[in-house]
Formats: structure tokens, C-alpha cells, sequence
């Protein structure tokens, strides 16, 4: 199962000049079919506090291109948008289409980032999100998110997620959080992470890139390194069954330290 990771120097807050970008990356990389690709956190404007040009609104410009693209390539892909509350701040969110180009699952970022004041201008999501993907369960997560782990922790053992997702803008001066933090995630949930970051620059940080396919046992096998350009890995889902089986660490996850299960009906 390919998983492609899309990393790009994000130009600020202009969508066409960001399509052509995406579509430049990856016209020329050979995709399988069926495959899941993987753009940045808000990857058509850029991390912005902008709500009035990143707003998808009734257009749906990034979005409609997203759904256009997997329908052309035949593929799952998954990247970064904006949308809007019902308060009027944003929705940092990764939304996913699948290869007939119908959107999936839309995940709202949980954590927004309050050092740099994202919780001004976007509201938080209250929900854990995950999809099929083949037989494999994905849970999409935005940026912040990486630093706490019950959201992962939840995403495996309540929804049975396989594949943990990243999309962000992690600045360059927590680079070392950014690889160290895919590494535990994956290690402690015995999951595929991908984490998919934007390099260059905005007005305000620089970004170091590093998107990167980390396998259950924390080895990176695929990194994009610091500019831009594509990483690719195909995720062995067989391997990870029977490493969960031979070393079946979760089985001793305590429930109660857990977020209360989702109800059913």
C-alpha cells in the first residue's frame, strides 16, 4: 500500500499559485493506484490567521481541485483546508477524497496552536476522525496535535486505526520535536505515522520540512528532507499485524486512563 508524502514551500495565501505547486510536485511521480497521498496543513494558503482568503467558502476552490486530483490519479488524498464554524472562526482541517473524488472524512483540528494565537481565529474539533482505506483504518491528525498522545492512543484502540496521519506547519526551531514526536506516536501505538510538513518560509517562521513514513517500530523509512519534493514508502500492512501479535503490547492499554469510549448505538 503506497503512501506518498507531498512536501512543499507553501506560498502565502495564494491558492492558484499553491495548486500549480501541488500539481508540479506530483504530475511526474508515479503514483499506484489506490494509494494515499498526503499534502500539508492548510497546504493552499499557508498557516494564516487570514480567515477572508483561507476560508474555502461557497467556492470550494481547494477543495474542488483536492477531489479533481484523486479522480485523475486514481488515488486517496488527503490535505490541509479551512472552513468555518458556526461562530464565525475558522476550522483547521484535513479533509480526505477518495478515488472517485467524493470526500471521505473531515477531520477539524482538536488542538489549535495558542502559542501563536490560531485560537483567536479557528475553534477547536471535538471529534476523533477516521476512514477506510482499503482495509486499513487512517485517523488524520493536524499539526498540534502531535503533542498529545491520547488523541493517537484513542484513534488505535477505540476506532482501531493502523495508519496515523500528520499533516502540519511545524517551524524549524522544534524540528527535533517534530521527529521525535512521529517516532513515539508510532512506536507507542504500534502504527504507521506519516507526517507530512511544508518547507521554506512565511512572513513569520521558517519551516524545516522533514516530512517523513515512520514504520510501528519508530524506524523512518521514508523523509523528504529539507526542501521541497515527495517521499514514498509502501506500508506492509501484513508486517504490522504480526508484529502487534508477536509483541502485543496494547493488549495492556488500561481503558480507564482512557477518553470515554464513543457511544453506540
Amino acid at each position: 500500500m503506497q503512501a506518498t508524502a507531498v512536501q512543499m514551500n507553501i506560498v502565502w495565501e495564494d491558492k492558484s499559485a499553491n495548486i500549480e505547486r501541488i500539481r508540479t510536485l506530483l504530475d511526474g511521480v508515479s503514483l499506484a493506484p489506490g494509494g494515499l497521498v498526503v499534502l500539508p496543513e492548510m497546504a493552499l494558503v499557508g498557516f494564516t490567521m487570514n480567515l477572508e482568503v483561507a476560508d474555502e467558502g461557497e467556492s470550494r476552490t481547494g477543495e474542488a481541485f483536492m477531489a479533481r486530483y484523486a479522480r485523475e490519479r486514481g488515488v486517496y488524498l488527503i490535505g490541509g483546508v479551512v472552513g468555518r464554524a458556526a461562530d464565525g472562526r475558522g476550522l483547521n482541517q484535513s479533509v480526505t477524497f477518495d478515488p472517485d473524488g467524493r470526500e471521505i472524512a473531515r477531520y477539524t483540528k482538536i488542538h489549535p496552536f495558542r502559542y501563536a494565537g490560531e485560537t483567536d481565529h479557528y475553534a477547536p474539533g471535538t471529534e476523533v476522525v477516521t476512514f477506510k482505506w482499503h482495509d486499513t483504518i487512517v485517523a488524520p491528525t493536524v499539526c498540534f496535535d502531535l503533542r498529545f498522545p491520547e488523541l493517537y492512543r484513542k484513534a488505535v484502540v477505540h476506532h482501531g486505526a493502523t495508519v496515523l496521519v500528520v499533516i502540519a506547519n511545524f517551524p524549524a526551531p522544534r524540528w527535533m520535536h517534530w521527529v521525535t514526536l512521529l517516532q513515539a506516536r508510532a512506536i507507542e501505538n504500534q502504527a504507521y505515522v506519516i507526517g507530512v510538513n511544508r518547507c521554506g518560509s512565511d512572513p513569520n517562521v521558517p519551516y524545516s520540512g522533514r516530512s517523513m513514513i515512520v514504520d510501528p517500530k519508530g524506524i523512518i523509512r521514508a523523509d523528504a528532507g529539507d526542501g521541497p519534493g515527495i517521499c514514498q514508502f509502501d506500508l506492509d500492512m501484513d508486517a504490522l499485524k504480526a508484529y502487534r501479535e508477536r509483541f502485543p503490547a496494547l493488549e495492556d492499554v488500561r481503558d480507564a486512563l482512557l477518553p470515554p469510549r464513543p457511544a453506540t448505538s
